[in-house]
Parts: C-alpha cells; structure tokens; sequence
C-alpha cells in the first residue's frame, strides 16, 4: 500500500536535517533512531507508521555506513556469513513478531541494557588492539545475531550500541572493527524488518525515501569520519549517545509512562 502524507515543506526540511544528523551519528556510534523516531512521532505520523518509516531510511543510512567500511577492509563478509544469516533470521522474526506479542516489558528493560553498554565503555577504557586478521569464533555468531537481529526487529533502539559491545566482548576486535560489524549487521537487520512492514503496508514511502537520501549522505560522512578518527572519536560519541538512549528511553517508559 502506497501513503501519501501531507505534511509542511518546512517539517519536511527539519526531517531531512535530523534524518542526515541521525545517519552521521549512527554510522560512528549508533542511535540514529533516538532521533529519527521522536521526530517522525513529533511530525504527526500514527505510530505504526513510524517504525515503518524508519525502518526504510535507516536501510539507506546503514547500506551507506556498512558500504564504506567495506572498502576499507574494516569488514569482511565472509568471516561473519554466520552472524549475517543469524541476523537476518532474527529480524524477520522480531518484525513479524511486533505485530503479535505486546513489548511493555521490553520497553521497561530497555534503559537498563542501554545504559550497561555505556557502563561498559567507561570501565574499560581502552579495549584491546587486535589485528585485523583476526578471526571471529564462528560459534557464537548464530546466538549473538538471533538476539540482536530479533531485538532490532520488535524494538530497535540501541542497536548499534549493543553489536559494538558484545562484538568488543566476544571476538578479537577493535573498538573501529567492531564499528563496521555493528553498522554491517544494522543493515541487514533493518532490511530484513523493512520486507516486513512492506508486506504490511506500513510504510510511508515518499516521506522515508527523501529522509533515507538524507540519513545516507550523512552516513557517508560519518563513516568516513569514524574511520579517520578510529577509536579515539567513536568511544565518546559512543557513550554520549548511549546517555541520551538511556535518558530518553527511561523518560518514555518510566517517568512518563508513570
């Protein structure tokens, strides 16, 4: 089903400027949803729409980040073929299952796992250096994909954020090389959970293209600037969005939910 939104060409300049914002932030840290989201909320849509919505722009946004660091060599696809299927299968899920299972209870969870990312970062400063012919245990990529592609499918905030982290837990990588893992596998599990909400006709297409070239260009630029500045740029930005997550969601389904 194709929607058509009537909507200010003004709230559509201020949505492309949070949706290029949003695709700088999450290509070097994660998080763009935590404003992609309020300002789709805040420019009207019904809340269906919304997860839809975002879902098309952020494919756009993570195809640019995961492609970038691609051709740096910072991730290779077939040392991680289990985790992208784990993912995918995991998304698809999690999609599907938004529609069927209430999450009021995920959602009282959510700031306490965010902010354990950010934790995280804190108590371990400077993360080990690995090489980069490393090779991540392939064993641990089926669970690890399933649980966060399914989270990325029924929720989504903080995605990013939790690929980066457990990939620093789980696998010989540095803080740059988990970056490109995350943003790698945010795109498939975006993708995958986009075929859903398209099969479900919830999507505003017109509105989630034009914020996906936005969010895309500001990927570019935020992928190149991660890179560039390696870990040394990415662990601050990393756990300021991590406390905006975390403050925000414990705002929405604490305070005022209360």
């Amino acid at each position: 089903m194709f929607l058509e939104l009537a909507l200010e060409p003004t709230t559509l300049a201020a949505l492309a400027a949070v949706a290029f914002l949003a695709g700088f932030v999450d290509a070097i840290a994660g998080g763009g949803g935590l404003l992609t989201i309020p300002a789709l909320l805040t420019a009207g849509l019904p809340p269906h729409l919304v997860l839809g919505t975002n879902k098309l722009c952020a494919t756009f946004g993570s195809a640019t980040a995961a492609w970038t660091f691609y051709r740096r060599r910072l991730f290779e696809p077939r040392a991680w073929r289990r985790a992208l299927l784990a993912t995918a299968c995991g998304a698809g899920l999690g999609a599907w299952g938004a529609h069927l299972l209430p999450g009021s209870w995920l959602n009282q969870m959510l700031p306490v796992v965010v902010f354990a990312c950010g934790l995280y970062m804190l108590i371990n400063p400077k993360p080990a250096q690995r090489t980069a012919a490393s090779t991540p245990r392939t064993g641990r990529q089926w669970p690890q994909g399933l649980a966060l592609g399914f989270y990325d499918g029924i929720a989504g905030p903080g995605t990013g954020a939790f690929w980066t982290v457990s990939s620093l837990l789980l696998y010989p990588l540095d803080l740059l090389r988990a970056s490109a893992v995350a943003r790698s596998m945010n795109f498939v599990s975006n993708a995958m959970a986009l075929a859903v909400f398209v099969a479900a006709g919830q999507v505003a297409w017109a509105l989630g293209i034009g914020m996906g070239l936005a969010l895309m260009l500001g990927a570019f630029f935020g992928a190149r600037t991660a890179i560039g500045g390696g870990a040394r740029l990415i662990r601050p930005v990393f756990i300021l969005v991590v406390l905006a997550l975390t403050l925000r969601l414990a705002w929405q389904h604490w305070i005022g939910a209360a």
